[in-house]
Formats: structure tokens, C-alpha cells, sequence
């Protein structure tokens, strides 16, 4: 099953940013208010693409934990 992006385009994008606007209970976010937010779980900085074979078992336990599962393993060879 594939996936499509539908776009705003810029009309509608303006409709939606004038109509949120209007309330003064949910407000847009400010890029400074944007930029305070940090990157979820990803691709630390700093690190290096290699091959490693894990037990099966072990990395089934790390993907069922959910998105991010990478970091935990990394976190888990730190400790």
C-alpha cells in the first residue's frame, strides 16, 4: 500500500493559519516557541553507520518497545 503527501497549497495554508489565529485559546507557535522543542528520537549526532548482528530475540524485545529503539540499544551498550 503506498502512501501519498497531499499538499496545502498556499491558499488553503493561509485560510487555515487566518482561521487559527482567530483563537485566542490555541494560538500558532512562534518560531521561537518552535525552536525550544528538541528531535525526538533518531540518529544521535556524532555517530557512525556499521553492520552488527544481534539475537533475534533481543532485537525483537528493543523494536516492541517502539519507535526510538535504536537509541535504547545504544544507551543499553553504554550502561
Amino acid at each position: 500500500m503506498s502512501r501519498k503527501l497531499i499538499r496545502l497549497t498556499d491558499i488553503e495554508d493561509a485560510q487555515i493559519t487566518a482561521a487559527a489565529l482567530t483563537d485566542p485559546d490555541n494560538l500558532p507557535l512562534t518560531d521561537a516557541e518552535l525552536q525550544q522543542f528538541r528531535r525526538g528520537p533518531g540518529r544521535p549526532l556524532g555517530s557512525e553507520q556499521v553492520t552488527l548482528r544481534l539475537d533475534t530475540e533481543i532485537l525483537e524485545q528493543f523494536k516492541a518497545t517502539g519507535n526510538g529503539w535504536q537509541t535504547r540499544i545504544i544507551d543499553a551498550l553504554r550502561d
